[in-house]
Order: C-alpha cells, then structure tokens, then sequence
C-alpha cells in the first residue's frame, strides 16, 4: 500500500495476474469492528425509486418476451427466463480494514440465501410465469455500516439488520402487484426496530450511530436501501449508475427537513448537524432525536444482462474516488481476471480482486478512515465457463 497513485492507476492497465492476500470463510460472513484486517468471502449463490429525494436516474430494465427465431429448417422459439436464472451463480468477494483510524468501526454482512423464495413471490420478475420464476431460488443479502462514536451499533447492525428485514418482510402481504410497497414497509419497519433494539436492550451509549446500506438481490431485482453516507453503485455496461444517494444535511430536502424541526446545520469541517455529525440520518445517535432519523431510502433496480457487479462501500472509498473511477477500475479488472481465471488454479473470484484492489488505491490515496467494500459479480460463474 506504498505506491503512488500513478503507480496504481498504471497497474490497472496490467492486472492479469493480480494476487493480493485472502481468505476464505464461511458462506455466511459478517465482519465486525472486532476484526481489523481484511476479511473475504465468496459463494456461489429495474429500475424505479422510491426514496423521498435525490437524484437516482429512473431505469428501467428490459422485459423479456417469447421471441421466434429461424434457425435452418427449425423454428426455435425462446422461452422468457429471469435474468439471474436460478439466482445461484452469483460470486462475491469483500474486505473491511482499520485503515489509518485508530480503532475499527465499520462492519460487514454478506448473507447468502437470507431468503429462499420464487422470484415472482419476490416481486419485479421479468418473465413472470416462466418456469425460472416459480423456481424456490436463493435471495441474497449484502450490508456495509459506517459506525461513529464506537463500532457497538455498526456491529449491532451487522448481526441484526437481515434479520428484522425478513421478518417484516414475510410479515407483511399485499397484493403481488404491489410488492415494491411490500419490500419499502419491510425495509422501512425493520431499520426502525433495529434502532428501537438498541434502546431497549442498551447496545449502545446515545451518541453512538451507524450508516446503513443494504443490497437484496432477487433473479431480477436489485432492491436497496440506505440510512447515512455509505453508498452502493451498479456497473452496467460501460454505465456507473449510482443506487443511492448520500444523505448529508447539506442536500436541499435534508437541510429544509433538519432546520424545519428546529435543528441547525453548522459548517465544521463540512456540512454537520449542530456541528457535530456529517450525515443527516442513522441508526442510533439518539442524542440528535428528531434531526438525526432512521429512516431509509429505497431503490428498485431491475437487473439486465449488461449488469457487471454491484459494489457497496463505506467512505472509506467514496471520499477518495468519485462513482465513475471505482466503475472503471472494477469493470477494467473484473474483465481481465474473468478471462484469465482457471478454477483450478485461482481461488480468488474477480470480485475479491476487485475488493482488494480498490481497498490498496484508496489507502493509497490517503484515504483517512476505516475501508469497507463489497464486490458482487453479477455474471453468472457458469456463463463465463461457458464462454471460455
């Protein structure tokens, strides 16, 4: 982590055989402020918005139909299929390290299969009534929490959030066309009890909080949902598209919001509220009641074929590297690694390459905070075998 940016940035145009240190762990992984190094996992395992400001473009992916194609003398016809089929050859790859901070406050969840359910009980399938949406398939769920003021509601977070969120979700029924509603009451109610936990069962002093971003991925759907500055980005063909957007109490809604319940927001060393915290909602900080909210904000992505990998991070990353250059750096490597990758000789996934390397440029360039990153591969493993 000693080179120089110019170093880095020349290393990416000559990364076939990057090898950075990893480990391997347990299909379900959540790493927590208790460990400092870098940790990895890997598995095999759209879009509208709902959040309440921001400026997410509005895609929408496409919908696949039955479609003939002519092929000599056979007409072959084209059954609909969900774009991650059985929503199993996903691969991913994480790290999470203390950085130049002096104690480690961030932590990560990475849990595959959280839920197994159809993709068309899930909601948002691009083939409803294929024979791929009615499959029982895996769902999979991706965490990143940025803690201040001590790592007990990050780590708290960690082990909890998934959770509450399946609960609620398989608490709530609506009809199936309005299922984005379904995943917006889950998501909204289980970041609420979370933080309603911490109180009760007295995890955390008050003036300690969390970020909170989340990732479920279905076959067809990229649902996300964000508490705080963490932030998660899709990488589409050439396209960085973010997924959500920071909430910090200088944003126009944010700061009518915060001074309109009576709050200040003071410039110290950046927007804070009352000077003190830089993001304008969180889990815990109950000592910021009513400024500082728990209240999420939540995206629908629907997922293409064009898709290369979904990355959540805290800003350990994004203060040091624009949406635009951690796109770039994962699409150039992930591409490289999945044409030189051999399964029986590379145990490392090009995501957690992808998590390696992006960790090493952002030490690089100073970055002065914890550092956590999830990778997701949204090329299915077996695709790529096949291509080969």
């Amino acid at each position: 982590m000693e080179s120089t940016e110019d170093e880095q940035l020349e290393r990416v145009n000559s990364l076939p055989d990057l090898e950075l240190a990893s480990t391997s762990s347990s299909p379900s992984s959540i790493l927590t402020a208790d460990d400092s190094r870098s940790t990895t996992s890997s598995g095999e395992v759209s879009r509208t918005t709902t959040s309440s400001s921001g400026e997410i473009p509005a895609l929408l992916g496409p919908v696949l139909v039955d479609r003939t194609l002519l092929t000599g003398d056979e007409l072959r016809v084209a059954r609909p299929k969900c774009v991650g089929r059985n929503n199993k050859g996903v691969t991913w790859g994480f790290t999470s390290v203390i950085g130049r901070r002096r104690e480690m406050e961030d932590a990560v969840a990475v849990i595959p299969g959280f839920m197994s359910r159809t993709c068309d009980h899930v909601g948002g399938c691009t083939a409803p009534g294929s024979k791929t949406s009615s499959e029982i398939c895996p769902v999979h769920f991706f965490g990143v929490y940025d803690g201040h003021g001590g790592n007990q509601v990050a780590k708290f977070c960690a082990e909890r959030m998934h959770e509450v969120i399946a609960q609620e979700w398989d608490r709530e029924t609506v009809d199936g066309y309005e299922w984005q509603r379904k995943w917006e009451t889950a998501f909204s109610i289980g970041f609420e009890k979370a933080d309603n936990e911490l109180l009760e069962e007295a995890i955390a002093p008050e003036m300690v909080g969390s970020t909170a971003v989340v990732a479920i991925l279905s076959g067809c759907q990229i649902i996300t949902s964000n508490c705080g500055d963490s932030r998660a980005i899709l990488c589409r063909g050439t396209e960085t598209i973010p997924l959500t957007v920071d909430q910090k109490p200088d944003r126009e809604d944010e700061l009518l919001r915060i001074e309109g319940g009576g709050g200040k927001v003071i410039n110290w060393n950046g927007a804070r509220v009352f000077g003190v915290l830089a993001m304008s909602r969180a889990i815990g900080d109950r000592y910021l009641r009513p400024w500082i909210i728990p209240v999420p904000e939540i995206s629908f992505t629907t997922r293409t074929d064009e898709d290369e990998c979904l990355i959540l991070a805290s800003d350990g990353l994004w203060d040091v590297m624009t949406n635009e250059e951690v796109g770039e750096v994962a699409r150039h490597l992930l591409r490289r690694r999945r044409r030189s990758i051999s399964s029986l000789t590379d145990d490392i996934p090009p995501a957690q390459a992808v998590a390696d390397y992006l960790t090493e440029i952002a030490y690089g360039r100073n970055s002065s905070d914890n550092i956590s990153i999830i990778v997701v591969d949204l090329k299915a493993k077996r695709k790529r075998q096949q291509r080969q």
